[in-house]
């Protein structure tokens, strides 16, 4: 017969427990307000700064190339988070408000 070590098993009683906090699930409106601005402004940066590359505003292309890769900087965090605010919303299985970080 196998060992079973009891100390770290789940029993149905553990689930049954009452938390003795209540589980807020409201969504954060600064923080999804922060990831869609990073959004907007990360793409505004990437298009514009394609632009300034393609077309030489300032002078050279590194202008355009250094704007872009703030725009791809600001962009990534803000689509992360904005995904998990829509995937909250929408409820999907494993996605909670409680991911996003408070600000």
């Amino acid at each position: 017969m196998a060992y079973v070590d009891h100390a770290f098993s789940i029993s149905d009683e553990d689930i049954m427990m009452e938390t003795p906090y209540a589980v807020n699930n409201r969504p954060p409106f600064k923080e999804i307000g922060l990831a869609v601005a990073l959004l907007v402004f990360g793409t505004l940066g990437i298009i514009l700064g394609i632009f300034m590359a393609y077309n030489r505003v300032g002078g050279e292309r590194a202008h355009g190339l250094f704007f872009a890769l703030l725009g791809c900087i600001l962009f990534i965090p803000g689509f992360y988070y904005t995904r998990i605010a829509y995937y909250a919303y929408k409820g999907y299985k494993g996605f909670s408000f409680s991911n996003i970080p408070p600000v």
